[in-house]
């Protein structure tokens, strides 16, 4: 099965750290209020009750991750050396804290941690952090609103951050049935231009990567990719995808829209001046004339924003962009691990593989694509053994070893037994 927990904390950690191993120079004085932001700030961590985090952790995840030469494997977590062991607070004062702070939401947390010391409720050694940490776990801090503080923003240069989002498109007649189609599109914040842009008949998982894939392969790889929080931007496969190809996955905050206007605001532009003369007679006709009108007239019109066309703006400065990998289509395929049995067999998605005699007993990760079920390459330690071999039976029996246990194919020959002498 997917060890998808390690993963999906490799996959946070590089979001913490992208910036520090990414492509955008920063000076020491950037780099340093960076990091000071980073720590004064509080975190969702997955698996863990933290909101912080230090300075050396950063600096320890930086160093892992180049240290490796850039593989989000070596983010991924160690074994915990205190599984097993008790706690500071055990269950029963845990419970008497989460009572007692239900019933006093509108105290400060140091009043209420000095109260529970004064009763005996927890030990006078207990910290504010640990307090802290426990009514964050379980949604008990203060929710009062606060003003929010937004501003206008703009991407330096192209490629430093794409915006992307699905637009409910028009009928079209697929089969002799009309079908609802979807606009997946990807916007680059710097210049406006349409990276790429395609109507499909779902929204799910499958047609956003092709899409997200045909976007890298035309125009390169950004820097940052700023989604929504809908179950195709959550997924993990998104996730360990951009995480792979260095680009920082951003999710909007939930009822938070205006940090999406650019794609909001090319939508409503293509419901007002594409739609009304597209041809919706078939989902290839529609795809067609909206190309032509991306590049004919979208990327070609001066833009209100920028004072620039999307296409001028997007070329001016194409020494500062990363070119998509020749291996693109590799990290977009599916990681799972396994264990090979005794017998070398490998069992995925109900086939039969032999691993490498070297991999017997051994948790190995297979990455394929869902297309092509049988194309599948196996890793141990972050090296590739190659491509794994259907099982064949027939040909296994044939096999034979000798005194020195290397393997011989005896051929296959025709039997004496002549059979059925019985009946003649």
């Amino acid at each position: 099965m997917t060890n998808s927990k390690d993963e999906e904390i490799a996959v946070f950690r590089f979001g913490v750290i992208h910036e520090f191993v990414g492509a955008t120079k920063l000076t020491k004085n950037e780099k340093r209020r960076l990091l000071r932001e980073k720590c004064d700030r509080k975190w969702v961590i997955p698996y863990s009750s933290k909101t912080r985090i230090s300075e050396n952790t950063i600096y320890r995840w930086i160093r892992r991750y180049r240290n490796s030469g850039g593989r989000i494997e070596s983010l991924f977590p160690g074994k915990r050396c205190d599984q097993g062991k008790p706690r500071k607070l055990d269950d029963e004062t845990i419970n008497i804290i989460l009572v007692t702070r239900q019933g006093q939401m509108a105290t400060p947390v140091p009043m209420l941690l000095e109260g529970l010391k004064q009763q005996g409720v927890v030990p006078a050694s207990t910290g504010l952090t640990t307090i802290y940490r426990l009514l964050h776990w379980h949604g008990l801090m203060d929710r009062s609103p606060k003003p929010e503080d937004r501003r206008k923003y703009e991407a330096e240069s192209p490629n430093d951050l794409w915006q992307s989002d699905v637009m409910h498109g028009p009928q079209v007649l697929v089969d002799q049935k009309n079908r609802k189609t979807y606009l997946i599109a990807f916007i680059d914040d710097h210049s406006r231009l349409i990276v790429f842009g395609g109507f499909y008949l779902s929204e799910n998982l499958t047609c956003f990567m092709d899409a997200f894939q045909r976007a890298l392969a035309k125009r390169g790889l950004p820097r940052k990719l700023y989604v929504d929080n809908g179950s195709a931007y959550r997924s993990h496969k998104l996730e360990y995808t951009c995480a792979s190809l260095a680009i920082a996955l951003i999710h909007a905050r939930p009822y938070k829209p205006q940090g999406k206007g650019k794609i909001e605001r090319f939508f409503k532009t293509v419901r007002s001046q594409f739609l009304p003369t597209a041809e919706l007679v078939s989902l290839e006709r529609l795809n067609q004339s909206f190309t032509d009108w991306l590049e004919n007239t979208y990327h070609q019109r001066v833009h209100r924003g920028t004072g620039m066309t999307p296409l001028s703006r997007f070329s001016r400065d194409l020494q500062c962009m990363r070119k998509a990998p020749k291996n693109l289509k590799d990290h977009f395929r599916t990681a799972v691990f396994r264990k090979v049995a005794k017998d070398r067999t490998v069992t995925l998605n109900g086939n039969l593989f032999e691993a490498p005699v070297a991999l017997i007993g051994k948790r190995i990760q297979l990455l394929y694509h869902e297309q092509e079920p049988k194309e599948v390459e196996v890793f141990f330690e972050n090296v590739s053994h190659g491509f794994l071999v259907p099982v064949d039976i027939h040909v296994n029996c044939r096999v034979k070893r000798d005194k020195n246990k290397n393997t011989q194919l005896e051929p296959a020959s025709k039997t004496d037994y002549q059979g059925g002498g019985l009946w003649k």
